[in-house]
């Protein structure tokens, strides 16, 4: 990559004090989001977070209050939401075209990362294990799709005092029936896996990324099931989510207009949810969120 031309700095205080510099993307590992966003909102910099926001709730807590109070956007790198599929089942659903939204399940499950890539993952101080840096996900897309729970019930098998392989039903006031299974298993042939069932009052929408097919394709493309009984394949626009979350990033930059998809508080929210998993899982009952 050439970069020349292109501004360099040794320290993270020179770029917060370039008075060219509007945004500042942290890519750094979890553990350190909560210092360096905070340092960022607080020289004035709008600020986009890679997940998780942070490892803990009151650290989360903090950078989104700094944002308010520096007057600054932050943003956190939660891309389901750009991921065609999930795209598609977000805008249904908000839509209101299949009707009211019933439940759903989601699934998230991976071989274990220790053995090959991510020694640290189950380190709650570094990573923070298959909630915090997997499930997260499911977490901020169910918070999307559904609001708040009013309390989470998890069954689990622990390493230690970390979740690795769990499920979990979510409590709605309104009857929703709302699911995730999600975490690490020792079979190493299993690659990354995300799947997702949704009941809508007039459609049915699945899709299973698989991880098993040699070829890469889905195990359960993008599917719809309707009222009268067709099953369709929607066409999904193919693109590359990544950047399409890069878009709206700038976009919010440029209007000074928070994210609906991105916000700090939807983040925020997403952590509360896998910390209170965890304690459902070591207590033994339901946790009020």
């Amino acid at each position: 990559m050439d970069l020349s031309g292109i501004d360099r700095y040794p320290e993270v205080d020179q770029i917060l004090a370039d008075p060219k510099v509007d945004l500042v993307d942290i890519c750094l590992p979890p553990a350190w989001h909560a210092e360096v966003t905070i340092a960022a909102l607080k020289a004035g910099k709008h600020v986009f977070c890679e997940k998780p926001i942070a490892l803990k709730t009151p650290d989360a807590a903090r950078m989104v209050r700094t944002a308010e109070q520096a007057g600054k956007l932050l943003m956190i790198g939660h891309v389901l939401p750009f991921i065609p599929e999930y795209k598609f089942a977000c805008q249904a659903v908000q839509s209101g075209k299949y009707g009211r939204l019933l439940g759903g399940h989601f699934k998230r499950i991976i071989s274990d990362p220790t053995v090959t890539w991510l020694p640290d993952f189950f380190d709650t101080e570094k990573v923070g294990g298959p909630t915090v840096d997997l499930h997260v996900h499911d977490a901020h897309f169910i918070r999307v799709l559904c609001g708040m729970p009013e309390a989470v019930q998890t069954v689990a098998r622990l390493r230690g005092d970390v979740l690795e392989l769990f499920s979990t039903q979510f409590h709605f006031d309104d009857r929703l029936v709302v699911t995730a299974a999600s975490g690490v298993i020792a079979q190493q042939g299993r690659e990354f896996v995300h799947a997702f069932e949704i009941y809508l009052e007039k459609a049915t929408i699945l899709f299973d990324s698989g991880g098993i097919n040699k070829d890469g394709s889905p195990a359960t493309p993008l599917t719809l099931l309707d009222e009268r009984g067709r099953v369709v394949r929607p066409k999904i626009k193919a693109e590359d989510p990544f950047a399409a979350e890069i878009k709206e990033v700038v976009t919010a930059v440029r209007s000074n207009t928070p994210s609906t998809l991105l916000s700090g508080d939807l983040a925020r929210d997403a952590l509360v949810l896998c910390q209170k998993q965890t304690q459902s899982a070591q207590r033994g009952r339901p946790v009020k969120v």
